[in-house]
């Protein structure tokens, strides 16, 4: 069996990245993520989405639209591996770059991405065949849904990425 998704493991939800525009679009800008060039992934960034709000103007966020070949920073805000190429949606947003925020696939309520943050994120994979699924979680929603007499794992599911 061959996965196709295995290079980009290394990238995740909340991982700032830098980027490099390789082409405009209507809706956004395809980018190619730096050290990721060779991962067979796809990566972009919607600017209409990110930045159409009800009061700017199509011609307010095309002006917002990095030049092509500009390097930018960058945040992943979602990855796709179910099938290939890994597609992976990137965020420029300041409030992003400074602390990405998604719901926790447990609870619902904001987890922070961002390094320092409560949330972790988890690939689900099958020994069955390629592709792959995230999942965003808090720490302590993890831990609670662990077993209790599982205590090793419920703690590790609380420390891990802590640095003490």
């Amino acid at each position: 069996m061959t996965r196709f998704e295995t290079e980009s493991l290394a990238l995740m939800p909340g991982q700032r990245v830098q980027a490099r525009v390789r082409s405009h679009h209507p809706w956004g800008v395809i980018v190619e993520i730096a050290g990721a060039e060779h991962a067979g992934l796809s990566a972009s960034i919607d600017m209409i989405q990110q930045f159409s709000g009800p009061t700017s103007s199509y011609e307010e966020v095309l002006a917002l639209f990095p030049p092509v070949g500009s390097q930018v920073d960058a945040v992943i805000e979602h990855i796709n591996r179910w099938h290939p190429p890994v597609s992976v949606r990137l965020s420029i947003r300041p409030a992003d770059l400074e602390s990405m925020q998604r719901s926790c696939d447990f609870c619902g309520e904001l987890a922070t991405l961002s390094p320092g943050g409560d949330a972790l994120v988890l690939d689900s994979r099958s020994n069955d065949g390629p592709g792959s699924h995230t999942v965003i979680t808090h720490r302590q929603c993890l831990a609670e849904r662990i077993r209790p007499e599982n205590s090793g794992e419920r703690a590790r599911a609380l420390k891990i990425g802590k640095v003490f």
